[in-house]
């Protein structure tokens, strides 16, 4: 089959913009090079949209969330990713989570089901120097291409290191000192809709001198060392490793992954703790499949040595005897300072044949790097079809995602960006604060309804 548009990557965003063009009948040929004799640092399969950190999404809220608004947003758009997510969903509260295996599953058997895409495992070591291209590689992309990717741009592209939280097998959890909520019971009625119990979350309760010494084996324990070449590379703040935020300060952890409030522990007696059954610091775990068999430290992120990890974890009440499905880790990732080398097509200024897409451009999360590899997509399928490309609004999350990515955001200080409504121009002046949020969403939508029609 002789492809109109060449995808390198099988990430989210390389599934998503396959998936938008292909449906259109449009012939695309997907390079993934896992399956093929190579892999990453972080990946454990060969699987399309292989999910690396967590399972989670974020919430799944609408109304009163920027990432449940793009969620809401991608929908309308006729997402692959949201779909596949929807048949993976697992019981999280008011927050999209999803079993891994199934949701790679499932992008991969609706991708092979197109009858103009073709999915080939192989390794690109160079951009290609004719025809339409999107390099979807995510920040893990493989050296040469990386090299190929910074001669093209005449620039190195910035880095920052990302962590992976472990993952425990749940029967290896203490329930006699554990217990099963969630925060102030939020999400109860999406859950029990998804066939939850409204208590979506695994809670190990700590007392204060727990939690100073948990604090305490943390800064202490045997971490991961950086090369030399790593020495100056930034985190990214929304996978910090967690003895990072326990080094910035005692109660930081606490107001962070630990936070205790919402969380009353029914083992708990009053007579026998001053606090009663509220616990001065709370380590939470998600359920990560269908099964119920795995659940995710949510917000462990480590550079602990897996060792120092199975040690310092197993002093938290109720995972004494934890069983590790996976321990966590620590890898570099790169992106492109996009406001100085994108266009507001995505395409790269100096060879705009090419499209970048996801993580690779500077925007962080699984959503946001779906969104990215969707807009992508319709951007390139607008452009095989001969039609002027029409921006989805600037009020949309789609939109104020895009803007930031391409020429919105500050390029001497550009940073990986999860969607918040910050990235929106401000609602009216006279909407009061505590509506705010409903006014973002309201907007977005409204705007999004008028733009959809022409475009998707």
């Amino acid at each position: 089959m002789t492809h109109q548009v060449h995808i390198i990557g099988g990430g989210m965003a390389g599934s998503e913009a396959a998936w938008q063009l292909a449906r259109r009948g449009i012939r695309v040929r997907l390079s993934e090079m896992r399956g093929g004799g190579d892999s990453t640092a972080a990946h454990n399969g060969a699987g399309l949209a292989e999910l690396v950190c967590s399972n989670s999404f974020r919430s799944d809220d609408d109304e009163k969330n920027a990432v449940g608004l793009l969620h809401y947003e991608m929908r309308q758009c006729g997402s692959l990713l949201m779909a596949a997510a929807e048949k993976a969903r697992v019981p999280a509260g008011s927050a999209l989570a999803v079993d891994r295996d199934v949701f790679s599953a499932e992008v991969e058997a609706m991708l092979a089901a197109q009858p103009t895409l073709e999915i080939v495992r192989e390794r690109v070591d160079v951009l290609p120097t004719d025809g339409l291209t999107i390099v979807a590689t995510g920040p893990l992309t493989a050296p040469a291409l990386a090299s190929s990717i910074g001669a093209a741009t005449g620039a190195e592209s910035l880095a920052f290191f990302d962590a992976i939280a472990p993952i425990v097998y749940r029967d290896s959890i203490d329930m006699d000192v554990a217990w099963m909520a969630s925060r102030w019971d939020k999400g109860a009625e999406a859950s029990l809709a998804m066939g939850g119990d409204g208590r979506d979350y695994i809670n190990c309760p700590m007392t204060r001198a727990q939690y100073e010494a948990f604090r305490e084996e943390l800064l202490a324990g045997d971490k991961t060392e950086f090369k030399e070449w790593e020495a100056n590379t930034p985190y990214f703040d929304g996978c910090m490793p967690i003895e990072v935020m326990a080094a910035r300060g005692v109660e930081t952890l606490r107001f962070g992954p630990m936070k205790p409030v919402g969380l009353d522990n029914p083992h708990w007696a009053t007579a026998e703790h001053p606090n009663g059954r509220w616990p001065y610091a709370v380590v939470q775990l998600r359920q990560d499949n269908k099964l119920g068999t795995l659940w995710n430290m949510v917000g462990f992120q480590t550079k602990l040595k897996h060792a120092e990890q199975v040690r310092v974890f197993r002093t938290i009440p109720g995972l004494e005897q934890a069983e590790f499905a996976r321990l966590g880790g620590l890898h570099r990732n790169t992106f492109l300072n996009s406001p100085t080398l994108l266009d507001r097509q995505l395409r790269l200024k100096s060879a705009p044949h090419i499209r970048f897409a996801g993580q690779i451009t500077g925007c962080e999360g699984y959503v946001e790097s779906g969104a990215v590899g969707l807009l992508a997509g319709l951007m390139t399928a607008a452009e095989v079809a001969g039609r002027d490309w029409s921006a989805p609004p600037r009020t949309s999350a789609l939109g104020a995602l895009l803007a930031h990515i391409t020429g919105d955001a500050e390029a001497e200080t550009y940073q990986p960006m999860n969607v918040n409504f910050g990235l929106f121009p401000p609602p009216n002046p006279s909407t009061k604060k505590k509506q705010r949020k409903e006014a973002y969403t309201a907007r977005a939508k409204a705007d999004l309804a008028a733009w959809l029609p022409g475009v998707v």
